[in-house]
This record gives structure tokens, C-alpha cells and sequence, in this order.
């Protein structure tokens, strides 16, 4: 009853009202800088605590002190400058130092003992703020009421940072903040009823209380001013998280070379508009878009035209675009755009401006280059209703219309893009393949026509999927070119080949070469660096390569081969015959043998032209000092019509079929038996 009569009837009670708001405003901002605090690190955490520690210390300080002023001794009271200045001092250094230590640290019962120590500095504080009261009277202490006030504000700043600490409920911040303004109200009113003043002197007259008033609302200007500090740092640093969000964000769904969308937008943005297409009973365009000839500019021209090619293409995606319309990259050199629409025309007229885009020059520093694109275009509803759906259907629609002559734009249609899935899922499959152990090496002998001797083999790549079991070369390796992977795949074949080779007793080793293989400005230095890891002499190693792998680009191509023939490897010219075989190509590039394409080899018993060509390829080899091998061979009436025509070598299922071996093992029979067999 003292503490409430205390406060009712020896208090100012608009100046107890004003220090009140001070409380709770101070205790506030205390305890939310106080979070930001806990949740930061290092130098960060340090900057935070600092600011806990002075919003809480001046709030406590203001507050006492214009509740003091709220006090009607009855006698003329002066304060003390130093102690008041050293009351002050007390209560920012304690509550620093309470603060702090949960701040930093949370186990055990550092929390419950930090908040104590706020509450004994909070206590620290109003004494000293007591000992600057000076009062011409006689002063009295009750002491009881001295320890109920320090036990108080000890026990519930505790129980108030151990909310802050440990509830992890929606309001615990604030309910410690109104267990913070109880314990600061009950230390101060106990503490003020610990005091009886006996007047000595006159009265305090009418002009001092006036003047405390005055005191009073300075104070807590200066007490809301470093409160709004507070704040303006709290929003300050909240408003740089959010900024920083946002730009993380920005990140997480925003492609950093072409500043387009990336997937994860792409599903954010289609999960969205397919919900919206349910609602609304409107109709979707799913569009997958992949750059037709990038790869050539990534290779033959570097990095850096790839990078400015992805650029311009992204630039032009997004100025194109319009409402209801959206673009993406989606990785390397794919894009993917939705087109919301009502009629078909809004769709042609959306496909036709992506076309665009893609065919139009673009410009480098000494060259020019169109890549064009292949665009596949999905549907919803009808070619699905989900986005995995949607995009795995245009996805397989754009493949098509890749591999399909003359068609740039296919609609999904899903009896013929079936067979497209069947290749996309090999394609990925082959990126996998060396890994998994799953290719293997077959070897065919070559024999000399005229004495049957060995004079080498050919490594024949085959591949048993762990699912599908064997899988065609015909089928696999255009995937394997189309999709890049023949590089990998074609340096593992060279290298497996040349191993198995050095460990045998003699003969040439023969690989095929891919023409992406042959484009790649470092094969030469590759083939050198295989050849001296296996130990394999360059005079045993053949390189096999068909025209088509020289067209793109002939002189780059003519150059790394005639840096290959330097090492001493011979460059045999596949399947000549068939394609494109000419004589400008024979005389201009180094070649070593010529290899007659199979389709010839089996017409020499009943076509006359099969015939005249072979012996016409056999006397171009003599002519230009250039050996012949005739593949294909499998009677031994085709053999006989090679050697009577003088042909040089022969491969095929006569001479003997390919094995998983080299050596003699894989020899079925010789010249002179053979005759034998076929009777």
C-alpha cells in the first residue's frame, strides 16, 4: 500500500505518465535492437549490442529521472552533476555488459543471469540517480524496501531476457518487453517508498516545479531523440536486409549473363500462369528454344562469342517481348518462353517474332554469325496441365524440330515425338556412360589381300546399357555428335585403343574420329599427350576420318591433320565412295590409305558399276601412292575379285569378325584357308 499511495499522492502524476511512455518506447526499441543483436555476428554483433546497450541504459536513466522530478518532497531539492552524469554512465555500462553476454552466448543459464545483471544495474542506477538528489530535509531509508526494490528488478529482468531468449511463441518480444517496463516501474516506486523526507527549510514554491516540468520534458526529448536513434537504425538495417533479399533474390531467378529469368523463375512464373489459365479458361504456350549453331562459335571462335552470342540473344528475347508474354534462359544455350493467348493467330505471330530473334546476324569484332534456332511448342491443355508436363513436351518438340530437315518450329505431337523422348533419354544416358563402366572396345583384323597377313585392327566402339542392353553405333554416335559427348566418349575410345594396342606384339591400331572431334583446336596436342601416356609408337596408330568430318571447315582442319600426320600417325579417309568423296580432297589433305566404302565391296559380284568404281578407287590409290582397304568383305568370291584387282587390304566378316580382343585371337582365317571355308 505504500508503494500505490507513493505513487498516488507524492508524485506528479503527468510527469509519471510522460516517464511512462519513455519506459515503454525505450524498452521497445531495447529489446528489439537486442534481436538484431543476437541474430548478427562479429563486428556487426558488437555495432548492435553497443546500441541495445545505450537505447536501454538512456531510456532507463530518462525515466528515472523525470520521475524524480515527478517527486514532491515537500522541500527545495538540487541534483548533483556528477552523479547524475555518473548515474547515467552506470546504467548504459551495465546493461552493455547484461546484454552482452547473452548476445554472444546462450547456454546454460547465461540468459536468466544477463537479465539479472540489467536488473541490478537498472537498480545501480536509480541509487546512484538518488545519491545526486539532494533535499533540505532529513532523509530516511527503509531498507526492507530498498532490497524488495533490487530483488524485484533483478527477477523479472531476468524473467523478461529469458522470454526474449528462449520463447520462441508468436508475442514473446512482447511480453519481455512489458516484463522489462515492470521491473523498472517496480524498482523505481519500491525504491521511492524505501524514502521519507523530513523538510528542514521552506517549501520548494511553485516556480521550481515549473522549472522541474520544464527539466522533465528536455529530458525526454533528449530521451525520445535517442530512442528515434534507435529506431532510425533498427529501419535502416531492416530496410538493407530487404534490400539485400531482394537482390538475392534477384539473383536466385535471374540469369547473370543474360539477365534473363532463369529456371527456377521460369516454374515460379508457370506454376502461376497455369493456375491463372485454370481459372480464366485461357490457353498456353509452353515454347522450348535451342540455338542451332552455338557450339561452332563456342568452339571455333571462344568463350567470349559464345558469351556476347547468349547476350545478344537474351537482349532481343526480352524487347520482343509483350503482355502476357515471357522468356527465359534455362541453361547453356536453351531458352524457354510462355505466351499466354486467345487465338492461334497471337501464337503464330508470338513463334514468328522468336524466329526472328534467333536468325537475325550477329555482329562480333571480325566476323559476323547467324545462329538460327530450333523451337518446340507445347500446349495447354491439351499436351498437358503441369509444368513438368508442359516443359518436358515442348522440350521434345524443340529436339524434333532439331533433328528434322527443313523445320525450325514443331508442335508436340506425341506419336512422333515418342521416338525423340527415346533419343533425348539416351542423350543423357551417354553423358553417363564412361562413368558407369558400360563401353566397351571390339577389334577387327585388317589383312594384307595378296598374303593374308595382319596388318592391323579397328577399334569399334559398342555400348551395353545397363537397362536397354546393346545399343547400335548407327543409334548412338549421331547423339553422342549432336549432343558434344562424342568428345569425351571419342578421347576414351583413343585412349583405351592405344593401350590395348601397345600390349600387343605388332600392327596398326586403327580409331575412328569424329568431325567435332577433328574441330576442336586442341586435338593434335590431345592425340600427342595419348600417345606418349600409353606408350603406343605413333607409326601403329591410324586416325580414321570421313569427308563430312572436314567440310565445315577445311582449312582448320587440313591444319590439325597435318600436324598429326607430324607425330608420324597415318589419317586414313573413311567410307570413301559414299558423300562427298572427291579428288580435290584426296590431293589436298595428307592422307595415308584410302578406306573404300562397305556398299561397293558388296555389289563386286553382280554389279558392273560396283566393279568399275572399285577398280577405278584402286587405280587412283596407285596412282597417288596411297593404299586401298575395301571393307565389307564376306565372301570369298568378293576376297578373289580384290586381289585379282590388286587391292591392298581387306576387312570384313570373312577376314574375321570383331572381338572384344585384339591379337591373333580375333583372326578367323587367313587368305588360303579362307578359299577352304567357303567350299
Amino acid at each position: 500500500m505504500r508503494v500505490i499511495s507513493c505513487l498516488v499522492t507524492d508524485h506528479n502524476l503527468w510527469l509519471v505518465s510522460l516517464a511512462a511512455i519513455i519506459c515503454v518506447l525505450g524498452s521497445a526499441i531495447t529489446f528489439s535492437l537486442y534481436q538484431r543483436a543476437r541474430e548478427r555476428s562479429g563486428s556487426q554483433k558488437n555495432g548492435w549490442t553497443f546500441l541495445t546497450a545505450v537505447a536501454a541504459g538512456s531510456s532507463i536513466w530518462c525515466t528515472h529521472f523525470i520521475a524524480m522530478l515527478a517527486y514532491n518532497s515537500a522541500a527545495p531539492v538540487t541534483f548533483d552533476p556528477i552523479f547524475t552524469m555518473v548515474s547515467l554512465i552506470v546504467a548504459i555500462a551495465g546493461c552493455g555488459i547484461g546484454f552482452g553476454i547473452s548476445a554472444f552466448n546462450k547456454d546454460g543459464y547465461l540468459p536468466e543471469v544477463s537479465g539479472a545483471i540489467v536488473g541490478l544495474s537498472v537498480a545501480c542506477m536509480h541509487y546512484t540517480g538518488m545519491a545526486a538528489y539532494h533535499v533540505a530535509g532529513i532523509v530516511d531509508w527503509d531498507t526492507a524496501y530498498v532490497a524488495a526494490s533490487v530483488i524485484l528488478a533483478a527477477s523479472i529482468s531476468a524473467l523478461a531476457v529469458r522470454v526474449a531468449v528462449r520463447s520462441k511463441y508468436r508475442h514473446s518480444l512482447a511480453v519481455a518487453v512489458a516484463l522489462f517496463v515492470v521491473s523498472i516501474v517496480a524498482l523505481h516506486f519500491t525504491g521511492m517508498a524505501a524514502v521519507a523526507v523530513t523538510p528542514l527549510g521552506g517549501h520548494g514554491d511553485e516556480s521550481s516545479q515549473q522549472a522541474f516540468a520544464a527539466i522533465a520534458v528536455a529530458v525526454a526529448s533528449v530521451g525520445l531523440m535517442v530512442v528515434g536513434t534507435g529506431v532510425a537504425s533498427y529501419m535502416i538495417d531492416e530496410r538493407t536486409a530487404a534490400e539485400t533479399v531482394n537482390h538475392l533474390r534477384r539473383l536466385a531467378l535471374n540469369d547473370a549473363l543474360t539477365g534473363l529469368p532463369n529456371r527456377v523463375h521460369l516454374n515460379e512464373y508457370l506454376n502461376k500462369e497455369l493456375a491463372r489459365a485454370e481459372q480464366n479458361s485461357w490457353s498456353l504456350a509452353v515454347v522450348g528454344i535451342d540455338l542451332n549453331h552455338f557450339k561452332e562459335i563456342n568452339d571455333l571462335r571462344g568463350h567470349a562469342a559464345g558469351d556476347q552470342t547468349l547476350k545478344v540473344i537474351g537482349e532481343r528475347l526480352a524487347s520482343l517481348l509483350q503482355p502476357g508474354e515471357f522468356a527465359a534462359r534455362v541453361g547453356g544455350d536453351e531458352f524457354a518462353a510462355i505466351k499466354r493467348f486467345a487465338g492461334t493467330n497471337e501464337l503464330h505471330e508470338f513463334v514468328a517474332r522468336l524466329e526472328t530473334a534467333l536468325t537475325l546476324p550477329i555482329a562480333f569484332d571480325d566476323f559476323e554469325a547467324v545462329t538460327g534456332g530450333s523451337i518446340g511448342v507445347a500446349l495447354y491443355p491439351q499436351d498437358g496441365r503441369e509444368t513438368e508436363v508442359l516443359l518436358s513436351n515442348a522440350d521434345l518438340a524443340m529436339y524434333r524440330a532439331k533433328i528434322v530437315p527443313d523445320s525450325s518450329v514443331c508442335f508436340y505431337e506425341k506419336e512422333m515425338d515418342e521416338a525423340a523422348r527415346e533419343r533425348k533419354s539416351l542423350r543423357a544416358d551417354l553423358l553417363r556412360a564412361i562413368e558407369l563402366g558400360e563401353f566397351h572396345l571390339h577389334y577387327q583384323v585388317q589383312t594384307l589381300v595378296t598374303t593374308g597377313e595382319v596388318s592391323g585392327y579397328e577399334a569399334l566402339l559398342r555400348w551395353n546399357h545397363r537397362e536397354r542392353g546393346a545399343i547400335s553405333p548407327e543409334e548412338f554416335i549421331p547423339i553422342a555428335e549432336e549432343s558434344g559427348s562424342i568428345v569425351e566418349i571419342g578421347e576414351w575410345v583413343l585412349r583405351t585403343a592405344c593401350s590395348n594396342a601397345a600390349s600387343w606384339s605388332g600392327g596398326k591400331i586403327a580409331v575412328n574420329v569424329s568431325g567435332v572431334q577433328l574441330a576442336r583446336a586442341d586435338f593434335a596436342e590431345k592425340v600427342h599427350a595419348i600417345l606418349v601416356e600409353t606408350g603406343l609408337s605413333p607409326s601403329r596408330l591410324e586416325l580414321e576420318i570421313t569427308e563430312t568430318a572436314l567440310i565445315a571447315d577445311k582449312v582448320r582442319a587440313l591444319h590439325t591433320l597435318r600436324r598429326i600426320r607430324n607425330l608420324g600417325v597415318a589419317i586414313a579417309i573413311d567410307d570413301f565412295g559414299a558423300g562427298y568423296s572427291s579428288l580435290e580432297t584426296l590431293r589436298a589433305f595428307p592422307f595415308s590409305k584410302i578406306k573404300l566404302d562397305r556398299s561397293f565391296t558388296r555389289g563386286l559380284e553382280r554389279d558392273a558399276q560396283a566393279k568399275a568404281i572399285v577398280r577405278a578407287v584402286l587405280a587412283l590409290g596407285k596412282s597417288l601412292d596411297i593404299p586401298v582397304l575395301a571393307e565389307g568383305v564376306e565372301t570369298v568370291s568378293q576376297l578373289e575379285i580384290l586381289r585379282d584387282e590388286s587391292c591392298d587390304e581387306a576387312q570384313g566378316y570373312l577376314i574375321g569378325r570383331p572381338g572384344p580382343s585384339g591379337g591373333a585371337a580375333n583372326l578367323n582365317v587367313a587368305l588360303e584357308p579362307a578359299v577352304s571355308l567357303a567350299s
